[in-house]
């Protein structure tokens, strides 16, 4: 993908095709593939307006995602060709804002979503918060138009329930990405897969919201659970008592 910056400080990848491999049984895009092409176009982004991971790698910090939440207004099938906008809105609390749209080529928005995004240092394994990277990031890149209004929020496990175990995953090679940790992408396949598959495969997905609360690497076994509440379903993983992600996702 290759992308153009606008005048609002928009990026933009224009008549994007939707491949085969990121379609599911219904020809409609999977949320791991919107999740896929986001956090590609994060990067791009960020490397196009210079704060991107190759100014953070000599220093030993990446871009992490935190929170997202995006809504399939109308999911993109197979075949069609769409464009592909972010854009960042600088620092809010703890995190940097960062929001997506995917509209077809007549201008109708069929994606929307907005992402909260820390710094890590990849040598601790912890987060930071740097004024260098404030700095490194000019104000007039910063677009303040939402794709969500509200930012992505806290994702839980309703209270008061009992969530059922459905199974134990082992994090393998396929799952680790260019930071040494699991994809974000990949903790939406594993939610997807501990829903029925008639479901699934049946329903469009209308909403997703995801927290990726501790980082899971290589070889650690992640309990995956799950509760549903009408068409939304709440998917945890934990690597023992420690709770990695939480997702809900609205059919």
């Amino acid at each position: 993908m290759k992308g153009i910056i606008t005048d609002d400080s928009k990026y933009v990848v224009k008549g994007e095709q939707i491949r085969c491999y990121d379609v599911d049984g219904a020809q409609r895009l999977k949320p791991s593939s919107f999740m896929d092409l986001a956090q590609e176009m994060a990067y791009l982004a960020a490397d196009a307006m210079h704060f991107g991971y190759d100014e953070l790698k000599p220093s030993g910090l990446a871009w992490v995602l935190s929170r997202l939440h995006f809504i399939f207004e109308e999911a993109p099938v197979w075949g069609e060709k769409v464009d592909i906008l972010t854009w960042h809105k600088g620092p809010a609390g703890p995190f940097y804002l960062r929001d997506f749209m995917i509209d077809d080529l007549s201008g109708k928005t069929k994606v929307r979503g907005t992402s909260s995004w820390v710094i890590l240092d990849v040598v601790q394994r912890r987060m930071v918060r740097t004024t260098d990277v404030v700095e490194m990031i000019p104000e007039t890149t910063v677009c303040k138009d939402s794709a969500i209004e509200t930012p992505a929020g806290r994702v839980m496990m309703p209270r008061g329930i009992e969530p059922e175990h459905v199974s134990d995953h082992v994090v393998s090679y396929s799952d680790i990405d260019l930071v040494g940790h699991t994809n974000n992408a990949k903790y939406v396949v594993w939610a997807m897969d501990c829903i029925d598959y008639n479901i699934v495969a049946e329903k469009p997905i209308k909403e997703l919201e995801i927290n990726f609360n501790h980082e899971t690497k290589q070889g650690e076994t992640v309990s995956l659970f799950r509760y549903r509440d009408g068409d939304t379903w709440y998917i945890e993983g934990k690597v023992e008592d420690r709770q990695a992600f939480c997702t809900s996702i609205k059919f």
